[in-house]
């Protein structure tokens, strides 16, 4: 873990809820961590961002109104989150609300994913997500803070040549609400965001696949539309404010939480037909880690030397 100098900005918010408050971003180098934590230093929070690229960290720091602190780490590693988290209470002081937004994505058929690329998208989407919680629930307890899930529409309905990515959101959904009864008597609130289709260099990177591209393109026309970092970073935000239990980015995706058993039989259905509709080789192409930040993360995984086995 690696400290990178923080932002001296000053201007405040007064008035809102969050305003001298302290807030913890992961993934926040890029995409819609990015522009939460742009949103919440305007709301007049002083947040520490959280993330795998040092120059792009620094460049989204800059453009905060209020102070922050940047922090390069691996939200895999549980050591590194800890002393982050050291860093973070000394810094700025004890955060008061905490996103759980780092992901990676890898698209291609199962059997063609190398098992330790298969099981970091887990990592980075699970793991990181518990090791975040773990981190930084002792303070979240002293101020009786909020603990945000970044979750997806993905674990609504899984969609092949995702089932990393698919298992992992599902699975951190399924954290966040085991999460919350266990914290809730300690005054802590946990809060899930589900996201669909929103404008990052990951969503521009499905668009390039098939069966994913048909799988959008099914969809009725509104649940087609692309938002921006932007417009998904406001919605999270005022979910943040209210310590919401859920939030939907676009709203009217909390419609769709009753219909939620018929998702895999139709998104199966949907994907059948578009895989007999190519040829296989078509569909059984490259595997690839989806956006700059997921390549990002990829790349710098698969160059740190890592303990070789015992005999």
């Amino acid at each position: 873990m690696r400290d990178i100098d923080g932002t001296g900005g000053h201007r405040s918010s007064p008035g809102t809820p969050l305003s001298g408050r302290v807030a913890v971003v992961t993934g926040a180098a890029r995409g819609v961590g990015a522009a939460l934590a742009q949103r919440l230093s305007e709301a007049g929070m002083l947040v520490a961002l959280v993330g795998r690229e040092e120059q792009t960290l620094r460049r989204a720091a800059a453009s905060l109104p209020n102070r922050s602190v940047c922090l390069e780490a691996d939200v895999t590693d549980n050591a590194a989150l800890e002393v982050a988290a050291h860093r973070v209470e000394d810094a700025l002081g004890p955060a008061s609300v905490v996103v759980a937004n780092a992901g990676i994505a890898a698209s291609g058929p199962f059997t063609r994913t190398a098992a330790d690329l298969w099981r970091r998208v887990v990592d980075v989407n699970l793991v990181g997500s518990a090791n975040t919680a773990r981190a930084f629930l002792p303070q979240l307890e002293t101020t009786r803070g909020h603990f945000l899930q970044i979750a997806s529409t993905a674990a609504f309905g899984s969609a092949p040549m995702m089932s990393a990515y698919c298992a992992s959101k599902a699975g951190a959904e399924s954290f966040a609400l085991a999460l919350r009864g266990e914290v809730e008597p300690d005054g802590i609130t946990v809060g899930i965001a589900y996201l669909h289709w929103t404008g990052t260099d990951m969503v521009a990177d499905i668009d390039d696949h098939p069966v994913l591209r048909a799988l959008r393109r099914n969809q009725p026309w509104f649940a087609r539309q692309v938002h921006t970092p932007a417009r998904v970073a406001d919605w999270l935000a005022a979910g943040v404010i209210r310590r919401a239990p859920y939030v939907y980015a676009p709203p009217w995706l909390r419609w769709c939480q009753p219909l939620r058993p018929l998702f895999p039989a139709i998104v199966g259905r949907i994907a059948r037909h578009e895989m007999r509709a190519h040829p296989p080789g078509e569909l059984a192409g490259e595997v690839t880690v989806l956006g700059a930040g997921g390549r990002a993360d990829w790349e710098s995984h698969v160059s740190t030397p890592r303990p070789s086995p015992g005999p």
